[in-house]
């Protein structure tokens, strides 16, 4: 009997080893998200888009609005005023304010900027004077931010917030957080389909030998997202870095790892004893003449000392390719340089943030950045039209079939959903439209349950066949 239960036990067929999860177990999960996120998210960002690509042409347009502030006639035979005298003048226009920077001009024709911090401004803007630095004539006055004149500031607002405030600063908090997710759930998608033959040209180009239809939409809408995806990918994680949100996360992190971008010290040895009167006007002028000696070059902005103690701050404003950005802190008093600050003893991550924010704006590289930027958000146009249409020729309504996540394995989907929650944690606005998706698609395939569907009106069909010729 031994023997035989023995035999028995030996004759039984051992489980079959656990298979590795497969790109065909990932595939329609992923597909089903970048359907939703696609359909939910694309307005968000075709309006970041669109409004981007009109700010790309601000620099020029800027220059040619405001040239009669901007520029004046170099006067080799004479040396400029001092700025002392420039900020006399400029007081005088605008005679409310209170003097918080002095900026210099770039080249010989370039005007002086006397800044003014003015009540009734709206809340970050400022009064600046344009001064002709050889006669000493106000050339005009604007109201600006920060360094952007009217018209780009206006159209820096419609970008950052529609005009909408703290409340339209979510809509663009919802593209640059979505942005990534989409961009890198199309590439997975786009290269990891099969396709029979000239595999690399059909992943690499689009087909537009294909009949018109749906194949097509696809090939142009991949191909694209392809050779777009790293800039792309740069403009969502730049962008992340002054939204609401997501920034004050990311700034909290810099702060751990002691990456946050530092300041020079404007505090004084000695708390500022035999100081007094020393921070007028003719200051400025032996500021600068200190940070020029301490080889600092370019534009320079200088800030007066903010009280007793303090010292003037020069920093240089050259943020084109290589940035230039060395500040120093001057005695008032003396005229020496007490404090320095070097660009290249940034952090790395400060840098790296800095460079970023520079080439979104299109100023790290000039013209070139700002015609790569252009081509990024007719790109991410086209490719959002493009997604669309593919859903139109797909019929409305019609999304990929569900239930994607249950053919996933347990070691790849636990791991997922941890790492998900941290980023919803960190990342507020990927998080809620998310938590929206799964409450929409949970709703509606109850739904469709109860009334004897038995799915949600997906063509499940078509979806296989499309993962089986060219993927999403």
């Amino acid at each position: 009997m031994t023997s035989t239960l023995a035999g028995t036990e030996r004759a039984e067929p051992s489980a079959p080893p656990p298979r590795p999860p497969s790109w065909r177990d990932l595939r329609p999960l992923l597909l089903r998200v970048h359907f939703y996120a696609g359909v939910v998210i694309g307005p968000f960002l075709l309006v970041a888009a669109v409004t981007g690509l009109l700010y790309t042409a601000m620099p020029q347009i800027e220059q040619a609005v405001y040239r009669h502030e901007l520029k004046v006639e170099p006067a080799p035979a004479r040396e400029q005023a001092p700025l002392a005298e420039q900020i006399a003048a400029a007081r005088e226009a605008v005679p409310d304010g209170t003097l918080s920077a002095v900026r210099t001009g770039a080249g010989a024709d370039d005007s002086t900027r006397v800044v003014f911090e003015e009540p009734g401004l709206r809340e970050g803007y400022t009064r600046t004077a344009f001064v002709n630095p050889y006669d000493r004539e106000v050339l005009g006055t604007l109201e600006t931010f920060g360094q952007w004149l009217p018209v780009r500031a206006w159209f820096d607002d419609l970008h950052r917030n529609l005009h909408l405030g703290d409340l339209g600063r979510n809509y663009s908090e919802i593209a640059a957080s979505w942005l990534w997710v989409e961009v890198a759930g199309g590439l997975a998608l786009w290269l990891g389909a099969r396709r029979s033959r000239a595999k690399l040209r059909r992943t690499l180009l689009p087909e537009r030998a294909a009949p018109a239809g749906r194949r097509r939409v696809r090939s142009w809408h991949g191909a694209v997202g392809l050779w777009a995806s790293v800039g792309l990918l740069g403009l969502s994680a730049t962008g992340l870095t002054w939204s609401a949100y997501a920034g004050a996360s990311i700034d909290s992190l810099r702060s751990r790892f002691d990456s946050a971008t530092p300041a020079v010290s404007a505090e004084l040895p000695g708390g500022g004893e035999h100081r007094a009167g020393a921070a007028s006007g003719a200051g400025f002028d032996r500021a600068v003449r200190a940070a020029r000696g301490a080889g600092l070059g370019g534009v320079l902005e200088v800030t007066p000392p903010s009280g007793k103690g303090t010292a003037y701050t020069v920093k240089e404003d050259t943020r084109s390719w290589p940035v230039r950005q060395d500040s120093v802190a001057v005695d008032p008093g003396t005229g020496k340089v007490t404090a320095t600050l070097r660009f290249d003893d940034y952090p790395v991550l400060a840098k790296l943030s800095r460079w970023g924010i520079d080439a979104h704006m299109g100023l790290l590289f000039g013209l070139p950045n700002q015609l790569a930027l252009a081509l990024l958000a007719l790109a991410l146009t086209a490719m959002i039209l493009w997604g669309y249409r593919m859903w139109w020729l797909r019929r409305p309504g019609r999304a990929p079939a569900p239930g994607g996540w249950r053919r996933v394995p347990g070691a790849v989907l636990a791991p997922a959903v941890v790492a998900v929650a941290l980023l919803a944690y960190w990342l507020p606005w990927f998080g809620l439209p998310l938590v929206l998706f799964l409450a929409v698609d949970l709703t509606r395939a109850v739904v469709r349950r109860r009334a004897g569907d038995g799915g949600d009106g997906s063509d499940g069909g078509r979806d296989r066949r499309d993962g089986a010729e060219v993927g999403a």
